[in-house]
Formats: C-alpha cells, sequence, structure tokens
C-alpha cells in the first residue's frame, strides 16, 4: 500500500493548476517581449528617413597683382571641425586689373568686383547669405603697393571694407598674406584636392591614405613666383620650413617667395633692363617679342614698380614714350632672361636656388597652376618670354633636372576645382574641414530605443529563466512519484 503521504504530494490537483496557469502566462510574455523586440527593431530600421546634408558656403576673393577671382566654395554643414570635402561650385574673374592698379583711384575698385558679387548671390540660397563669410586674401601686388605707399595700399583696403559692408554676406575683412603664407596655402590647396591627406575605406570613413606621398606645388603670378614642397629630412631647413598640422599629422613644408620674380614683374626688368642699355632712349628692339611687332609704353609703366627701381635713371620723365619693336631672335631672348637671375651668387652649392637663396633638394611630384590666358595680344606678344623664363626658373632656378622634369604636371583644375592658394586659405582661416555624411532620422530617439530593447531583453530573458526553473522543478516532481510507486510503504 501507499501511504497517504505520498499520495498528496504526488496528486495535489490544486498546486498543479496554480503551476500550469503561471507557466503559461511566462510562455505568453517571453512570446510577447520577443515580438516587440523585433518589431521595434524592424521599425527603427526600416522606416528611418535619410536626409541629405545641409550646405554651407565660403567666398574667398584671390586678389592678385594682375587680376582678381572670387571663389565660391559649399560643404556639408551637419559635421563641422571634422574631416570631409570641401568643393569649389563657382568661379569669376574680375573684370580689369588687380587691385593694386586702383591705388590712385580706390573708389572705382568696387564696380567691377560688384558684378561678380551679383553672380555669386544667385549661387548661394538668400536665406544663409548672412551666415556665408566672405575673405579676401591680396598677395604680391599688394605688398609691393603697401612697401612703395603704405596708406595708397590701405585705402584700396578700405574701400573694399566699405563696399561688402553694403553686402549682407558676413564679410570678415582683408589681408596682405605674406609671400611664404601664399606658398603654404597652395601646398595644401594641391595636395587637399589630390586626396593626398584623406580617402575613404571600405567602410566609406575618412581615412588617412596608406602611405601616400604630398605633391610639391609651383606657382607663377603676375608678381611673385612661389615653391612649396616637403624635403628629405637629412637637410638643414629649418629656417626655411614652416609647421602644417592637417587631419592629426604634422608636416614640415619648405617654402619660399621671390617678390619681383612673378610673369609680368619679370617681364618689365626685361624691357628696363633693354632701356638702360639702349643708345636710344625713345626706341628699344626686344628679341623675345615677334619679328616686327610694334607696340609703345610709357617709362612710368616700367619704372613705377619697385622691382625696377634699381633700374630706374634719375630725373626721368614718366610720360616719356618708348617705341618697342620685336626682332624675334630665340638666342638673344635666352640671353637677356637668364640676366634676370643671379645665379653667380649659388655657383658650387648644390642646395640654393638663385639670388642665393637656400632651397633643398627638389623631392616628389609637382603641380604648377600656370597658364598664359586665353589667346590676345597682349599675352600672344610674349609668349616667347614666357616660355624661356619658365624654362630658366624651374631648370635653372628651382634645379629640376631631365630626370625630375617629367615629375612636373601643368594643370589648373583638379575635378573642376582650381589648385589655387584661396582654398587653403579659407580652410585655414575657418579652422575646418567638415564632414560629408547624410542625417539619418529615426522613428524613435536612440536613447528610446536602447531603453525599450534593454527593457524587453530583460523581460525576455527573466523568462526564460522561469520556464527553464520550472521545467527542472516538473521533472524533479515527477521523479520523487515515480520512487514512491516502485517503493510503497509496508
Amino acid at each position: 500500500m501507499f501511504t497517504a503521504l505520498s499520495r498528496q504530494s504526488c496528486e495535489h490537483t490544486g498546486s498543479r493548476v496554480l503551476y500550469k496557469m503561471s507557466t503559461v502566462v511566462t510562455f505568453v510574455f517571453l512570446l510577447l517581449s520577443i515580438a516587440i523586440i523585433v518589431t521595434i527593431t524592424l521599425v527603427q530600421v526600416n522606416r528611418r528617413e535619410v536626409l541629405l546634408p545641409g550646405l554651407k558656403y565660403g567666398i574667398v576673393l584671390d586678389a592678385g597683382s594682375s587680376r582678381t577671382t572670387v571663389y565660391v566654395y559649399e560643404w556639408p554643414a551637419e559635421k563641422e571641425n571634422n574631416t570631409g570635402v570641401v568643393s569649389q561650385t563657382f568661379k569669376c574673374n574680375v573684370k580689369g586689373p588687380g587691385i593694386s592698379s586702383y591705388a590712385s583711384n580706390p573708389q572705382e575698385i568696387a564696380k567691377p568686383i560688384n558684378d561678380c558679387m551679383n553672380k555669386v548671390k544667385e549661387k548661394i540660397p538668400l536665406h544663409l547669405h548672412t551666415t556665408t563669410p566672405v575673405y579676401l586674401g591680396a598677395t604680391a601686388g599688394m605688398r609691393l603697393l603697401r612697401l612703395q605707399n603704405e596708406s595708397a595700399a590701405h585705402e584700396v583696403l578700405r574701400s573694399i571694407q566699405k563696399y561688402f559692408a553694403t553686402l549682407s554676406f558676413e564679410f570678415r575683412g582683408t589681408q596682405i598674406i605674406t609671400g611664404q603664407e601664399e606658398g603654404v596655402y597652395g601646398w595644401i590647396t594641391a595636395n587637399y584636392l589630390m586626396g593626398n591627406f584623406l580617402e575613404r575605406n571600405l567602410w566609406r570613413a575618412w581615412v588617412h591614405p596608406h602611405g601616400a606621398e604630398t605633391t610639391g606645388a609651383l606657382d607663377l603670378g603676375g608678381a611673385s613666383t612661389q615653391i612649396s614642397f616637403i624635403p628629405d629630412e637629412t637637410g638643414d631647413t629649418t629656417n626655411s620650413t614652416l609647421p602644417v598640422q592637417l587631419y592629426g599629422y604634422e608636416y614640415s613644408v619648405y617654402t619660399h617667395s621671390f617678390q619681383c620674380y612673378g610673369r609680368d614683374e619679370a617681364e618689365k626688368k626685361l624691357l628696363a633692363s633693354i632701356l638702360q642699355n639702349s643708345g636710344d632712349k625713345s626706341r628699344i628692339n626686344n628679341p623675345c617679342y615677334p619679328r616686327n611687332y610694334k607696340t609703345v609704353v610709357t617709362t612710368k609703366y616700367l619704372y613705377s614698380s619697385l622691382c625696377t627701381a634699381f633700374l630706374r635713371p634719375e630725373n626721368y620723365n614718366p610720360d616719356q614714350l618708348v617705341n618697342v619693336t620685336g626682332s624675334g631672335d630665340p638666342a638673344l631672348c635666352r640671353e637677356a632672361v637668364s640676366k634676370l637671375f643671379d645665379f653667380a651668387s649659388c655657383r658650387g652649392k648644390e642646395d640654393c636656388s638663385f639670388n642665393g637663396v637656400f632651397q633643398p633638394k627638389v623631392k616628389g611630384n609637382f603641380v604648377l597652376p600656370y597658364m598664359i590666358p586665353k589667346f590676345d595680344e597682349i599675352y600672344a606678344k610674349s609668349y616667347c618670354f614666357s616660355a624661356n623664363y619658365i624654362y630658366y626658373l624651374l631648370i635653372h632656378g628651382y634645379k629640376f633636372s631631365a630626370e625630375t622634369w617629367p615629375q612636373i604636371r601643368f594643370q589648373k583644375e583638379v575635378d573642376n576645382s582650381s589648385i589655387a592658394w584661396s582654398l587653403g586659405y579659407m580652410l585655414s582661416l575657418t579652422n575646418m574641414i567638415p564632414a560629408e555624411s547624410n542625417m539619418i532620422l529615426a522613428p524613435m530617439s536612440p536613447s528610446l530605443f536602447a531603453g525599450l530593447l534593454l527593457f524587453f531583453t530583460a523581460v525576455a530573458l527573466l523568462c526564460l529563466i522561469f520556464l527553464v526553473y520550472s521545467c527542472v522543478v516538473s521533472r524533479m516532481r515527477k521523479n520523487a512519484c515515480h520512487v514512491d510507486h516502485v517503493f510503497p510503504v509496508e
């Protein structure tokens, strides 16, 4: 016979019903929690809305010696002070000469600039005008004017500031940048556009290119020329390099600017030198001009610049006319161009360019953003001079050789963006190269989604633990009842 106690422990109906009910309820909660977790995850992932990033704009006026160029840049606005892509969206060449030419009539400078700015207004949404910064950087032409007549240079810049005060853009002032700054900004622009600072990895994130080599930058303007590159570390370049920090990496960039060695000023020196050595002060032959080409210049045009001041005769008449006739003699042209450089001061020195200026050996690829403007008389007459001048500057000045010459690329743009110092200038002033990324708008905020996911995961986990525990207890009870039946109490 079985004892009454054993029958009660194995056949208690009330406790079994309660046990089954709690198990069913727990199981339902488990399924419900899993269903909620799956549902909110699918909704959060599939119902999110991808919004294109907003845009910001910046305007830079490159006030060179021969002309002013207005650039408009844009970039995604979501992440500032981060890395990413800035692109050039518009470019406008201001009609007329450079701003330094307005020294005697600075009030006239606004009109040609205004023609370009009216076009710029159409390229930037109206509601962003007040937050769009405008920068003006002046180069060698204004550097020369400031040395020659500081008050005149000040009046030119003041006239520009007065004009921009009437516009709705956020004008952040004018600046006459140094030759070294111009060189470094050009180096930054060239390497930035060529992707030497950043690239996309497989996950579309911006990373520093593995083993990337930087590109040197050569620039030939109207009044100055610059060379910038990273030399071998073996050379002593402490007095000639500038530290540049970009994207967490540091660079030591050798840069030098040769004032008065831009194309326009160099040609003035050539003509002034020919006139100095001519017996007839009203008529000269220029071997670099095409044969039988004739033009007339004033002595003021030749001697008004500081670059030709050392050739200026005493008590000269600035209104005197000089008749210039081209002789088209390549050999004499090369000889005349070579005399514009002082190569003797560097004789026997490997680390010297010209005029006694230290320069380490050129290294790597170079880009030269210079092209003679569209074909017209004012430039066509100087093609022979320009070709010889560039040759002497690169070969005998900067010491490019037959081996390194192929490393030079002559180009003005990369992906429709000009290789101008203006982009590097803007990036340096804003201290910002913002990231290009889309903004994702999800149905729930990240914190709410994480909280719900955590709560229902915890509920599901507790239900699962309870069911496992109930299963173990149930098995133990069944085993106990089985033992009572096998071994009855006498």
